[in-house]
């Protein structure tokens, strides 16, 4: 279920954060289907919940390692294929289940799977097989707002080259409100989520403790789950180094479909997993994409 449908569901009085988070555990898909190598993991967030990921290792020598953050709905089965082009581009890439999600134990909650982010971490800090001092966290939708709020607080900062969020929210009270102000039935109740939507791991208010670590934000210009002026919002509330890129004709999570900006976003990836990285990479004109995506 996508996020603009259950997030109408905050009519409820109380506990409406769950809405945020519909995991499955039906399994959809998997790297092995299309060739691409990978390997279970299986590790425990520091409450004990036990987690899984997927980790697919880069295709030759690794330039870094992307932990990905996947979105509200489902778990990484129906989410992986939107980094599985990353080992092929040279990255390690760790996909994991947010805890009750997939392969993963326990019931989702916003402290907790801060919990599971900073095991999975660990996870990537213990590998032989990964530069501690190369890698990149990115998330998107849900999973963008988690990857803010996470780097701004991490106590592995100095192990983080870059944070990419693509189609994230701002802020958990304003995205229930506007999806509720978008049915004529939810309307009249948009001011609910003030008082019953848990925002104390808002990004908004987080963003600006992210630099001096590079931020990149990707949004659809024809997003219509959530509105690209979140993304210029964390934008506006960040810290340079950062860089927006709105790209036209995408909608939710699209934008990666193309390889043009797939390549953007490797072109990104390299540079600031470099020996000496310097600054962040330019945001493309928006000419550059109009008609060629």
């Amino acid at each position: 279920m996508r996020l603009a449908t259950i997030l109408i569901l905050v009519l409820a009085a109380s506990a409406c954060t769950p809405v945020f988070f519909q995991p499955t555990g039906t399994i959809y898909s998997s790297p092995g289907i299309y060739g691409i190598e990978y390997q279970p993991v299986e590790f425990k967030a520091a409450d004990g919940t036990a987690l899984f990921a997927w980790f697919m290792p880069a295709r030759g020598e690794a330039h870094g390692t992307v932990l990905y953050l996947h979105g509200n709905a489902q778990n990484i089965s129906a989410h992986f294929a939107n980094v599985a082009w990353l080992p092929a581009a040279g990255f390690n890439v760790l996909a994991f289940d947010y805890r009750g999600y997939g392969g993963s134990a326990g019931r989702p909650s916003l402290a907790g799977v801060q919990l599971d982010i900073d095991a999975a971490m660990r996870v990537l800090l213990e590998r032989a097989d990964v530069d501690p001092e190369r890698i990149v966290v990115f998330g998107q939708s849900l999973g963008g707002a988690l990857a803010i709020y996470y780097v701004a607080h991490s106590k592995y900062r100095d192990n983080i080259r870059a944070v990419v969020a693509d189609s994230a929210f701002a802020d958990y009270r304003m995205v229930a409100r506007e999806k509720m102000a978008d049915f004529f039935i939810t309307w009249p109740l948009q001011w609910l989520p003030d008082y019953t939507v848990d925002n104390d791991y808002a990004p908004r208010a987080a963003v600006a403790a992210i630099a001096p670590i590079p931020l990149l934000l990707i949004h659809g210009e024809d997003d219509s789950v959530v509105a690209p002026h979140h993304s210029k919002m964390l934008y506006d509330a960040a810290h340079e180094p950062k860089a927006y890129w709105e790209i036209p004709d995408s909608g939710h999570i699209q934008a990666l479909r193309d390889a043009k900006v797939r390549k953007r976003l490797t072109d990104f990836l390299l540079h600031q997993t470099a020996d000496q990285p310097t600054g962040i990479a330019r945001a493309p004109r928006r000419s550059e994409y109009q008609g060629h995506l």
